[in-house]
């Protein structure tokens, strides 16, 4: 099990600031006015190579029984109790306050391992603050900015002589992850009425009117067996005629949303077609790198779906190449008709989305696409591809080597792509080459 490590300290020194950046998205809120925390907020953060669960707390003060900054204290009390590591952060540029001192002090008094870090030290002037910390009793004081993420290594290292790392079985940790699962698209194409309808309890408002749904709101749910975290989302219309500040808001929401997420569901209102919206929609999804399923709703109401589905098909031919062989499945959100086929599509394009490549049938295959259509002329001399080795999963990115491989055209780079996702059955998932300047670095010294 991952440790646990609480972030306290005095009001307004930038604990809330250290857990977004430990937990890698702006999950507090942070604001110049002290006390915004009041609750504890846990999430999961990484440092480095070290994986642990991270708890921002509300700012340690002096409180009366019974008040509300006692119930926030209380809190913080509990957050250093079922910890297993405690960073009391102090604010570098004002120096060693009494609140410090009497907390410094308290926390002593517990026997809990701590880390003392002296935040806000981007600038000069924090030496005096840094050598009177030693008088805090917790040791040498760590110099960071958590706001510039700066000093993060020398946290590391001191987190690491308090905390012995337990390197995480990365499959095991795989497997329990939910699939995060974004549905998205216009206002009023069926998202939320297909939410209801895949977890079977009405648990997001819908209705005829637009706009419904303002936040992205996340839904914990399995299907056979696979656990998913589902994301309804407000519905996106064309920029430009955007002017609310609350839509404005929402559109930013969902554009979170589709940065988390593994899959995304563009959800098509099939009685409309695929408009251009749905396009911009399916553009920024796979610009992002996540893995898209199409989704046309309302299929129930569809008289000629042969005709409808090859006029979608042709369109996303000449208009998404990029994820070339999308999955489109055709659903009926309303009466929940072929959802299942729906998430078969989602799993298997997950499945691609996760996919690696062996090396050496990677090769084997760029060996044939050159020597099929070779590289274009570059001031009278031919280009060299040498090597290729996939870098990542998450979507499949591969590392093209060769002499001049970064002066690759555009167009090449599109046909290698093709021919990946044809060869080794990527369909539908964004594919990411890498040009990369050099020699083959595998290959034994001359």
């Amino acid at each position: 099990m991952a440790p646990t490590i609480a972030i306290v300290g005095r009001p307004n020194v930038g604990k809330s600031t250290l857990f977004n950046r430990l937990v890698g998205r702006r999950m507090a809120l942070v604001h110049d006015r002290p006390g915004v925390t009041r609750d504890r907020r846990v999430a999961k953060a990484k440092l480095g190579d070290f994986v642990f669960t991270a708890i921002d707390t509300a700012g340690l003060d002096e409180a009366k029984k019974e008040s509300l900054l006692a119930g926030m204290r209380a809190q913080t009390e509990a957050a250093v109790a079922e910890a297993d590591l405690t960073l009391f952060l102090i604010d570098a540029r004002a120096g060693i306050t009494a609140l410090d001192q009497h907390f410094a002090t308290w926390l002593r008094r517990r026997g809990k391992k701590v880390v003392l870090v002296a935040n806000k030290c981007e600038g000069k002037g924090t030496e005096a603050a840094l050598a009177e910390a030693h008088g805090l009793g917790l040791g040498d004081a760590v110099p960071v900015s958590a706001e510039h993420g700066e000093g993060l290594a020398d946290l590391y290292r001191a987190i690491q002589e308090r905390l012995p790392f337990v390197e995480e079985d990365e499959a095991a940790v795989e497997a329990e992850r939910p699939i995060q699962l974004a549905i998205v698209g216009r206002p009023n194409v069926g998202k939320s009425t297909l939410v209801n309808r895949l977890v079977g309890e009405e648990r997001v408002l819908t209705g005829p009117e637009p706009g419904i749904t303002r936040d992205a709101i996340a839904i914990d749910w399995s299907h056979r067996g696979q656990a998913v975290r589902l994301v309804d989302t407000a519905g996106l219309r064309r920029r430009a005629k955007v002017t609310d500040s609350v839509e404005k808001l929402s559109a930013g929401d969902t554009a979170k949303a589709i940065q988390f997420a593994d899959v995304v569901v563009l959800v098509v209102d099939a009685t409309e077609g695929l408009d251009k919206q749905d396009l911009t929609i399916a553009r920024d999804v796979v610009e992002e790198g996540r893995a898209l399923v199409i989704a046309l709703n309302k299929w129930d109401r569809i008289e000629d779906g042969q005709a409808v589905r090859k006029t979608v098909m042709d369109r996303l031919e000449i208009s998404l190449a990029q994820a070339k062989g999308v999955a489109v499945p055709t659903i009926s959100a309303l009466a929940g008709r072929h959802l299942d086929r729906l998430m078969d599509a989602v799993l298997e394009t997950y499945e691609r989305w996760n996919r690696r490549v062996a090396t050496g049938a990677l090769n084997r295959w760029l060996e044939g696409a050159i020597e099929a259509h070779p590289p274009p002329l570059l001031d009278g001399r031919r280009l060299k591809l040498r090597y290729m080795t996939q870098v990542k999963t998450r979507p499949p990115t591969f590392a093209l080597f060769g002499g001049r491989a970064d002066r690759l055209p555009e167009s090449y780079a599109r046909y290698l792509a093709n021919g990946l996702r044809k060869t080794f059955d990527l369909p539908g998932v964004p594919i990411r080459i890498v040009l990369r300047k050099g020699e083959n670095p595998y290959a034994p010294e001359k």
